[in-house]
């Protein structure tokens, strides 16, 4: 197939793991259990892997083991209020669970996919563990940095000035200068609910400001619903607040442990919320990568999800 997605498919098998710290994860494969194996890493922090996932996988071609990261999606606890222990919740703890579904699942290697967050997820876990990874197919390239953080939460308010003030506008005046996401995140965890769902509501209004310029863009309708936004806010601003709880170009230093490992790294031009120079370093710092430059798409958009699928059809050796 490989020039457009593939038909919804429901789960062949499904379940919630333990992993530590009381969190459970769940989890679904769909496809073909004697498929070729391949995970996918969903975004956020804290989006939660979604039913359209499922159609980046030929369901005769691939195992494709689809979850929700802790604290998020139908994972259990969900990180959706100040009583949620933030301390387990890691990139850490992240990259050691997709390990333990592997192993729960029985899988020797699996091709890792993931989109924007579920990069950098994606990345980390490679770099960690590259004898269990067959290849990648990344889109929206992030790697957590620092600069990058500050680029989406300040710098591009430069593109959308009147949004980013109204963002801003949303922590007291003291904070605003320093680092937004810590702000907010302390904002999130106030005693006061309206505090709460004050923040949750500006800050993923910002959040879909920043994918905006994308072709097709439309308003997210899951930014209405009350529930997502606090979890969603939630973890972006914990993971964003510590730097991704990275060591600064931690990934872009590591990048050596994938060499001989083959990917390909989908982009959009116009991802002004991730600009294309990420993307564009970690392509030239990885031998045996493919940069694929969509010039009509941004974070997601027009030819992302069909050009996605294309690249997973690419590693079918079954």
């Amino acid at each position: 197939m490989g020039d457009a997605l593939y038909p919804a498919v429901e789960p062949y098998e499904s379940g919630l793991l333990d992993v530590t710290d009381g969190h459970r994860l769940y989890w679904e494969t769909v496809g073909s259990p004697t498929g070729v194996p391949v995970v996918y890493l969903h975004g956020g922090p804290g989006s939660g892997s979604t039913a359209g996932a499922r159609r980046y996988f030929d369901p005769t071609a691939f195992r494709a083991v689809l979850f929700d990261q802790r604290g998020c999606g139908r994972s259990t606890p969900l990180a959706d209020g100040p009583d949620y222990d933030l301390g387990s919740n890691t990139t850490g703890h992240l990259v050691d669970d997709i390990e333990r579904l592997r192993d729960h699942l029985g899988i020797d290697r699996w091709i890792v996919t993931g989109v924007s967050w579920g990069v950098n997820l994606g990345l980390v876990y490679a770099q960690k563990y590259p004898e269990r990874v067959v290849a990648a197919v990344f889109g929206a390239i992030t790697t957590g940095s620092r600069r990058e953080i500050e680029w989406i939460t300040r710098a591009m308010g430069r593109v959308f000035p009147q949004q980013w003030e109204q963002f801003a506008a949303g922590v007291p005046q003291g904070e605003r200068a320093g680092n937004l996401a810590a702000a907010y995140a302390r904002l999130l965890v106030d005693p006061d609910p309206d505090v709460r769902r004050t923040a949750a509501v500006r800050w993923c209004a910002w959040e879909d400001t920043h994918i905006s310029l994308m072709p097709g863009w439309q308003p997210n309708p899951r930014y209405d619903d009350p529930a997502f936004r606090s979890v969603f806010a939630r973890l972006v601003t914990h993971y964003w607040s510590h730097d991704c709880f990275l060591a600064p170009n931690e990934i872009l230093d590591g990048m050596g442990a994938l060499a001989g490992i083959p990917a390909i790294l989908v982009h959009g031009r116009y991802d002004v919320s991730g600009p294309l120079d990420t993307a564009w370093e970690i392509a030239q710092a990885w031998p045996g990568s493919k940069l694929v430059v969509l010039d009509d798409a941004g974070h997601g958009g027009e030819g992302f999800a069909a050009a996605l699928t294309a690249a997973v059809d690419s590693f079918n050796v079954s």
